[in-house]
């Protein structure tokens, strides 16, 4: 076995790969390949390069060696913006599997804008990424048609592109907005509203499929969707809409941050929840189930979402895969009934079991 005498380095000189080759008794494009998981070694030649990194604290130029490596070890994730809860889940599960598979994340936002979606992409594959998660932007397909994708790993989440050859991961939207209506159509609410963010948003236009499904089966007639752009809007439309001739019994929030503004609306015009109007909606947070009354919701699997995104866009770039056509996997949702529908007691009902599916909207 080689020496490990001499593992100083002169002072003031950075140790280098040459350094550790040379403690370790091997050649540097050992050293390089091994730190690279490229290298067929024996595992005493391994543990040889080990100790003599470890010995001379030695610490690889991660920009030279990407520069040289056809792998950057970084993945892109691009949101339309980290203050919903929703979205910072995500980013957090991305983060976790990106690091389990010694991999960096480059987080931006699109702020739900094609046009900076587009330029944060290009950014992106400028800096050599691996592959990219996205949360599209709405009407952002025609970009990512072009040839500078054909050779771009590709996963998104929450909503799909057009283009069947990506993977995405959604959950079963429609079915969970549908039993979350049907609940309420269960304790006799005969007219129920439906309010969302904007309605262009593939998730939005499946809730209120969802919700039309529920009212019409139930042989009532949907309202048309309503769109709450901020807490001040939210509270004109909602004084408006109790204030008609026929108002609304019970609402349904389209996601987390729609409920937001109907209790900040609800909290300002002193409603009573659920004594004056039921409340439901998609999506659960943080403290849901500790406001009085504790909100009756559809709960999505957020971190899951996330983390399945990540898994799927790993499998493809150690496979090397760019398929023709790519997997839709759905997620179930689960009904968490609490007080704010009206009901008394708790209890937890679970649609749309998990599935891969190509060509279904959920």
């Amino acid at each position: 076995m080689t020496s490990q005498k001499g593992s100083k380095t002169a002072p003031g000189r950075s140790t280098t790969m040459a350094d550790v080759a040379k403690l370790a008794g091997v050649g540097k494009m050992t050293v390089s390949r091994l730190l690279s998981g490229s290298a067929n070694v024996s595992k005493e030649t391994a543990e040889r390069v080990q100790r003599a990194i470890r010995m001379l604290n030695y610490q690889p130029n991660e920009l030279a060696r990407s520069l040289r490596s056809p792998h950057s070890k970084t993945i892109a994730l691009i949101l339309p913006y980290l203050y919903d809860p929703f979205f910072a889940t995500c980013a957090h599960a991305v983060s976790t599997v990106a690091t389990q598979h010694g991999y960096s994340v480059l987080i931006t936002t699109s702020d739900e804008k094609t046009d900076i979606e587009q330029q944060q992409v290009a950014h992106m594959l400028r800096r050599r990424i691996d592959g990219m998660i996205i949360i599209p932007a709405p009407n952002e397909e025609d970009y990512l048609r072009g040839k500078d994708f054909e050779s771009v790993h590709i996963v998104t989440l929450d909503r799909p592109a057009t283009h069947s050859r990506f993977d995405s991961v959604l959950v079963n939207n429609r079915a969970g907005a549908r039993a979350g209506v049907a609940h309420l159509i269960e304790h006799g609410h005969k007219t129920i509203a439906f309010l969302g963010l904007a309605k262009d948003l593939f998730t939005m236009q499946a809730r209120y499929n969802g919700y039309r499904e529920a009212m019409t089966g139930a042989g009532l007639t949907p309202e048309l969707y309503i769109e709450c752009r901020s807490n001040e809007e939210t509270v004109t439309l909602v004084h408006s809409l109790l204030t008609e001739k026929r108002p609304p019994t019970a609402l349904f929030a389209g996601n987390n941050l729609t409920m937001r503004y109907l209790l900040h609306a609800l909290n300002m015009l002193r409603i009573d929840v659920p004594g004056q109007i039921a409340l439901a909606g998609f999506d659960d947070f943080d403290i849901a189930d500790v406001l009085q009354p504790a909100l009756t919701v559809v709960r999505q699997p957020v971190y899951q979402v996330g983390e399945m995104a990540a898994n799927l866009l790993f499998q493809r770039i150690s496979r090397g895969e760019y398929p023709a056509k790519g997997h839709r996997v759905v997620l179930p949702t689960e009904l968490v009934i609490r007080r704010s529908c009206g009901c008394h007691r708790e209890s937890r009902v679970t649609f749309g079991a998990k599935s891969v599916a190509d060509t279904t909207h959920e």
